[in-house]
């Protein structure tokens, strides 16, 4: 085989179809368009200039496209970020912000190499059902500023737009519907002179790119333990939407994602979105749905060129750009709340068939995600209630049942299910320690040992039989159960 025929075997296929480039291009340049009101507004609540949310979102999608671990997925400047580092600039001042950026980035990437990314498999499917229908109602509810105290032109042009984007694929799907509302809703305002509020009305946009430099902050100390703790919450945050994102989208397209190499790259990304200085970012998961489910795109091509689109529109096209209507933003925005939010999920059928605990888990869910507008606070909070769910439903499968020898001198009980931690406590309060013979049998060749605290809970009874001049012995172990029992039995109670 030629060098050259080796070459074309290692490309993807998608790289010579014309109809993937024009899916890629069209949806790169949508995102672009969607970006940028809301980098605008996600630069105004973590309290800098418009241009700095913008140059973020433009280094994010650039290099997250190159260095990471999920395809078609859009990482730009985000509310969640903002939330976190807004306080950070208000007290210490811009240059603190970036340094915290690089920081965050460097922690992202210390924790992607630790394997933070498998932790993703703990978060259960009534959490996950969760963050995607407090997603879906944190967009909505983004889009109602814009809504309100508004000129009365806006409501007809966001129903215009709704009606163009539900009835235009029908038509044809070659240009997506959003591009196709934005472009006809912009040509209707500026035509007819409709005074609605525009993209320009958000704020400036930059006319040059970003330039590298350093955070202008003394190199010390102090300035490290000032901006670490900010740094660190920053980290977490943006890998926990990233992965949490990164899992939808697996889920959307079929297909699988590194999500160690997508921490890492979240890392890499926000370390040079510092350098540059930018405001950070992490996954946007709004964005990637315009990007996947809405405009169907599936490579790196459409979150490289969302990132260079998005500068070229702000320098080239900017009085273009300013004058798109909100309401036809708003348009594409209220249609994606809508196509991301599980409407099986709380279909009548399908509440009467879930588990109680399981509703329970995924209204905590939304409610903390809604109460917070912080997705990675409803995520952990919803975890832990599954966790507590699960453990209150399995720790009463733990069963005991006795059997006393026909000559009266040996009891056997036989112990049943998974001893852990909520188990064991109800387990030491089965046995009959005041009228049972002298031998006792506990027989765990049902059960398996899973913590100290079941250990604790033998030792106990065990104590309590011995007490009264009664042995115990205990049979029937598997081998980790064994393993276990044996190098700490005796060490927790103090006593056998």
């Amino acid at each position: 085989m030629s060098p050259a025929a080796r070459l074309r075997g290692l490309k993807p296929d998608w790289i010579s179809d014309p109809k993937v480039w024009r899916t890629e291009v069209l949806a790169g340049l949508v995102v672009a368009l969607a970006l940028i009101p809301e980098a605008i507004s996600f630069s105004i609540i973590a309290g800098v200039d418009p241009a700095i949310g913008l140059f973020a979102s433009f280094t994010m999608a650039v290099v997250i496209s190159i260095v990471g671990g999920r395809r078609a997925m859009i990482s730009a400047a985000t509310g969640a970020v903002a939330l976190v580092i807004a306080p950070l600039n208000r007290e210490h001042g811009f240059g603190y912000l970036v340094a915290a950026v690089i920081l965050a980035g460097v922690f992202q990437v210390v924790l992607g190499a630790l394997g933070v990314a498998k932790l993703m498999r703990f978060i259960p499917r009534s959490v996950m059902v969760g963050f995607v229908n407090s997603l879906a109602i944190l967009i909505f509810m983004a889009q109602v500023p814009e809504m309100t105290d508004v000129p009365w032109a806006v409501y007809p042009l966001i129903a215009a737009g709704l009606v163009l984007m539900v009835f235009f694929p029908k038509i044809t799907t070659v240009i997506p519907a959003p591009l196709v509302s934005i472009v006809i809703l912009t040509a209707i305002t500026v035509a007819a002179a409709i005074a609605v509020p525009t993209v320009g009305d958000k704020g400036a946009l930059p006319s040059s790119l970003p330039v590298p430099g350093l955070p202008d902050v003394p190199f010390t100390h102090d300035t490290l333990t000032t901006i670490a703790p900010y740094a660190f919450a920053m980290a977490l945050v943006g890998l926990m939407e990233s992965l949490m994102t990164a899992k939808l989208v697996d889920g959307i397209t079929d297909t699988h994602s590194n999500k160690t190499r997508e921490s890492i790259g979240q890392g890499v990304a926000n370390i040079v979105t510092g350098f540059f200085g930018g405001m950070g970012g992490c996954a946007m998961i709004g964005q990637t749905m315009i990007n996947v489910k809405v405009s169907g795109a599936r490579t790196r091509v459409s979150t490289f060129l969302a990132g260079a689109f998005l500068m070229v529109l702000c320098i080239v096209f900017g009085p273009v750009v300013s004058d798109i209507p909100m309401a036809a933003l708003v348009a594409v925005m209220v249609m994606v709340s809508f196509a991301t939010f599980d409407w099986h999920s709380i279909a009548p059928k399908t509440l009467r068939r879930l588990p109680a605990g399981e509703i329970a888990v995924m209204v905590i869910t939304v409610a903390c995600v809604v109460a917070t507008h912080n997705l990675a606070i409803g995520v952990v909070v919803g975890s832990i209630t599954a966790m507590v769910v699960f453990a209150k439903r399995v720790a009463h499968l733990a069963e005991v049942t006795a059997v006393v020898d026909p000559d009266g001198k040996t009891v056997v009980y036989r112990v049943t299910g998974e001893l852990f931690f909520a188990s064991s406590n109800d387990l030491v309060g089965q046995f009959d320690y005041a009228t049972d013979p002298d031998k006792v049998v506990i027989d765990l060749s049902a059960a398996h040992i899973w913590d100290a605290s079941s250990v604790a809970a033998l030792d106990t009874i065990e104590t309590k039989y011995a007490r009264r001049g009664k042995t115990v012995e205990i049979t029937g172990l598997n081998d980790p159960s064994a393993d276990l029992h044996g190098k700490l039995t005796g060490e927790l109670t103090g006593s056998h």
